[in-house]
């Protein structure tokens, strides 16, 4: 068999010559194993989160869950020419946000003009969640018990208690 180009391969396999073109079934990707035999976990670039308040629309339809995707090169590149990011450097957290959160509720799109209309402590939380799964690859954040003091992890994706 030869592979022509992404996706295609050619021959039958059943003998010399080419064949039909065939599309290549993708490949299960085996997981590879950490340091010390551990197996990793694939790579997650999206990630659900719920939003502490929610994004209020025009109808007044409030938008709690969403999806943030992790952020390329460019997604950190593009805003720093964007002329009100060079005259407020604060609004760099805002367009960036705009551009990679991927679904926030049921609306249509999310752009930068979403993100400035959200209340503080939704754009307060998106920026700890955009650090978190773009620094830290995950969304698990270490506390304690006011009570007992005892440490364990919470996940801030948006799950809710009880829920696996």
């Amino acid at each position: 068999m030869r592979r022509n180009g992404p996706g295609t391969v050619t021959g039958s396999g059943t003998g010399p010559g080419p064949g039909p073109a065939v599309a290549a079934q993708p490949q299960a990707q085996p997981t590879a194993p950490a340091v010390g035999g551990a197996v990793r976990e694939p790579l997650r670039t999206e990630f659900e989160f719920e939003l502490p308040r929610g994004f209020v629309d025009e109808s007044g339809t409030v938008h709690r869950n969403g999806t943030m995707r992790l952020a390329t090169a460019r997604d950190e590149l593009v805003p720093l020419r964007d002329v009100r990011v060079r005259e407020n450097p604060a609004y760099l957290s805002v367009v960036l946000l705009g551009r990679v959160i991927t679904r926030l509720g049921t609306l249509m799109t999310v752009h930068d003009g979403t993100v400035e209309n959200m209340f503080a402590s939704d754009l307060a939380f998106l920026q700890d969640f955009y650090r978190r799964i773009n620094a830290e690859g995950h969304t698990r954040a270490a506390v304690s018990c006011p009570h007992c003091e005892g440490a364990f992890e919470v996940e801030l994706a948006g799950s809710r208690l009880g829920e696996s």
